[in-house]
């Protein structure tokens, strides 16, 4: 059985899972509420509230699974890429428990763990597939073609924005809620999606690219004014998430062939997204968001480090 831990960004999570991908427990604890008042994620704040949450989360998960430190094989921790800051309380914690317990260290890249989120049960998807990747921090499109984070590669990705954060800067350009996605996705059914006409960038090769399209919604709040734009603003938030949805789908159609597609990440919990490839294989929605199950699953197919190895080992904020 795998403990893993994950405090990438704003949520400290914990969960258990067994060699078999089973989730035993898998717990989270948001920040949303914390960083809402500030529009977004501030990294001082995340790392505090980690300090504070990462031993509680680690309890109540071996509570929940009805397990001991004594029944764990192995730590399993996102080492990168984060915020550094945050990383490192997870990174601090996973290597006390490790040199403690005698247990090897598993670091996993962030990216490897929403990949390995298909592993899990029930979906346990098998390779070789075309996986998208959409979160607030990257816009990847990927073949796997086995269950190690070294056999897969990157075919696409994003050259300026990820769509997570196109989700979020249209959302405070909209006046609306943090996290910006889910209140883009829940105004947008109220939405007409063909109301305006909101450009996708047709760059080269695979990749992706959203400024053009933030900056296409900037223009367009400026000139209706404030009262048309609360007036429109479903028709607003509908015609720019069918912009954003368009421009993803497009991409993974183009690079998958007839292979298999699977979605991942925090985008692949959009709605619009989500119907617009009905043929996809989707990670459930609570392992779309950061998770600790993610880490652990990703765990059981990367490298295993012993004592006193692992205490060399540093979080990174970029990816590798």
């Amino acid at each position: 059985m795998i403990l893993g831990l994950e405090t990438s960004c704003d949520e400290t999570a914990a969960a258990l899972v067994t060699a078999e991908g089973e989730i035993k427990a898998n717990v989270v604890a948001s920040q949303v509420d914390l960083h809402a008042r500030y529009g977004g994620v501030v990294p001082e704040i995340a790392s505090r509230r980690h300090l504070e949450l990462i031993g509680p989360v680690i309890d109540e998960t071996l509570s929940a699974a009805g397990v001991t430190f004594a029944d764990i094989d192995g730590i399993a921790v996102t080492a990168g890429p984060g915020l550094i800051g945050a990383l490192l309380v997870g990174l601090s914690a996973a290597k006390a428990i490790a040199w403690s317990r005698g247990l090897p260290l598993i670091p996993v890249e962030h990216l490897h763990g929403h990949v390995a989120s298909l592993y899990l049960q029930p979906t346990d998807l098998q390779p070789p597939f075309t996986c998208l990747l959409a979160s607030g921090g990257h816009t990847l499109l990927l073949d796997v073609s086995d269950r190690g984070w070294e056999n897969v590669r990157i075919v696409g990705r994003t050259l300026d924005d990820a769509a997570g954060e196109a989700f979020d800067k249209g959302a405070r350009l909209l006046g609306l809620g943090y996290p910006g996605g889910a209140e883009i996705d829940r105004l947008a059914k109220e939405g007409d999606p063909a109301a305006f006409s909101f450009p996708v960038a047709r760059v080269p090769g695979l990749d992706f690219s959203f400024s053009g399209l933030k900056t296409a919604l900037l223009y367009t709040v400026r000139d209706l004014g404030p009262d048309a734009v609360a007036e429109r603003k479903a028709d607003l938030a509908a015609s720019y998430q069918h912009a954003i949805v368009r421009a993803l789908t497009e991409r993974v159609h183009e690079a998958a062939g007839d292979r298999q597609i699977a979605i991942v990440g925090g985008v692949a919990a959009n709605s619009a997204l989500r119907a617009s490839l009905p043929e996809a294989i989707a990670a459930p929605l609570a392992l779309c968001t950061d998770n600790a199950a993610m880490i652990a699953s990703a765990g059981r197919y990367s490298v295993r480090l012993t004592s006193p190895e692992f205490l060399a080992l540093d979080a990174h904020a970029q990816s590798l």
